[in-house]
């Protein structure tokens, strides 16, 4: 799957999507099931299956709202180290989802190249952390009941059919750690749609819904979870940051007198308002979260010590939303995955294809900054090491 063959951001359409409705309504995309060729399959399914010990939670099957047992279709198997793990009985899953039962597959873009890229796709777009879940069911029975999710989550639909009943959010834009819970939504829902293979649906989060497939027709989704960025989040960092100051590093004056408790509180409060009204706080947070994003794990096995000067070794950046930079010194600096680097200018071609997030070929990387092969494999090796990159295969 290639951002080429079926992207998100323009099914949704893009910068107006951003503008109009993310955070604000729900939207649905129409499209064709040719456009996902790649992203997952049945076939790829199976094959997770098979390969992977895989169990609950990542892996598991719900029905009416509650999670199955995971004896009602694995047996457990120990091994003559006497560690024991659960093994999938394809009879029994089978029946299990014949039955109504929905499989739930945790994380697939850690398990699925498509999925993955999918993933980075959103990241890149978005500028957050993205979560693929897979969700397979065959009968109209609700895996879930009306339920609703503490972020926004951006549903593909790979094959089949499901309706998805909307009722709405009850509670403006609830957390997973609330001081109160939302209402019950409406008995009625506001929006009944039925989604199929190529569709693709936004849901703001705290929206209520009921999903099922149709009566004996496999279905097959994927869900993306968005992590949310609040200002409960924005809070967080900012009591962080201000640590610097000595005021707020000190011990409140518990035992002091009115005087002194008025005093620092006063002292915090002209700390905090001068940070709250200054123009790029927002950006300063939002720098600070990509800077630190989380990278994907992904080796660069067989080479543990250096990338070697091999022209057709493929290289790719294995974080979403890098930041790269030329510095008043003539050098230019990356920041990723929580760590910087900085390289001399002549790097910056080569880093700039990195940036945009594809795979490339050393030899095109080292063409592309007039480096030498063993230049070009220098850089790719600090990278490497630093895990925000991955070698290996043939680009």
């Amino acid at each position: 799957m290639t951002t080429e063959t079926f992207s998100v951001a323009e099914r949704l359409g893009g910068e107006s999507f951003l503008a109009q409705a993310f955070g604000r309504r729900y939207q649905v995309a129409r499209g064709e099931a040719a456009s996902l060729t790649g992203l997952v399959s049945w076939d790829d399914l199976n094959a997770v299956l098979a390969h992977h010990r895989l169990e609950a939670p990542r892996l598991r099957l719900a029905a009416g709202g509650e999670p199955l047992a995971p004896h009602a279709y694995s047996r457990p198997v120990v091994t003559r180290r006497r560690t024991v793990w659960q093994r999938l009985q394809p009879t029994a899953l089978h029946q299990q989802l014949a039955d109504g039962a929905t499989l739930v597959l945790d994380a697939v873009d850690e398990l699925h190249d498509g999925a993955g890229q999918l993933a980075a796709e959103l990241e890149r777009w978005l500028r957050t952390a993205v979560q693929i879940n897979l969700y397979a069911s065959w009968t109209s029975t609700e895996g879930f009941g009306v339920h609703w999710d503490d972020h926004d989550v951006i549903v593909v639909q790979v094959d089949g059919a499901k309706r998805w009943r909307l009722y709405g959010p009850t509670r403006t834009a609830p957390m997973h750690c609330d001081v109160y819970v939302p209402e019950e939504p409406p008995a009625e829902p506001m929006a009944d749609l039925v989604l199929t293979a190529g569709d693709v649906l936004y849901l703001p989060r705290g929206w209520w819904h009921a999903v099922a497939a149709s009566e004996g027709q496999p279905s097959l989704h994927l869900t993306c979870g968005l992590q949310s960025t609040t200002g409960a989040d924005l809070i967080s960092w900012l009591s962080e940051t201000l640590r610097s100051h000595e005021l707020v590093r000190s011990d409140l004056p518990r035992f002091g007198t009115a005087e002194d408790q008025a005093s620092f509180v006063e002292q915090l409060r002209q700390l905090v308002t001068a940070e709250l009204e200054s123009a790029d706080l927002i950006q300063r947070f939002s720098e600070h979260r990509d800077a630190t994003e989380q990278a994907r794990l992904m080796p660069s096995l067989p080479y543990v010590a250096a990338i070697p000067p091999d022209l057709d070794l493929s290289v790719q950046l294995v974080v979403a939303r890098p930041a790269l930079q030329a510095t008043p010194e003539g050098t230019v600096r990356l920041t990723a995955g929580g760590e910087q680097w900085v390289f001399s200018a002549k790097a910056l071609p080569l880093l700039g294809l990195l940036v945009r997030g594809d795979r490339h070929r050393l030899g095109d990387l080292a063409d592309a900054a007039q480096l030498t092969l063993a230049q070009a494999a220098g850089v790719v090796t600090e990278l490497v090491n630093g895990e925000v990159a991955a070698a290996g295969g043939t680009g």
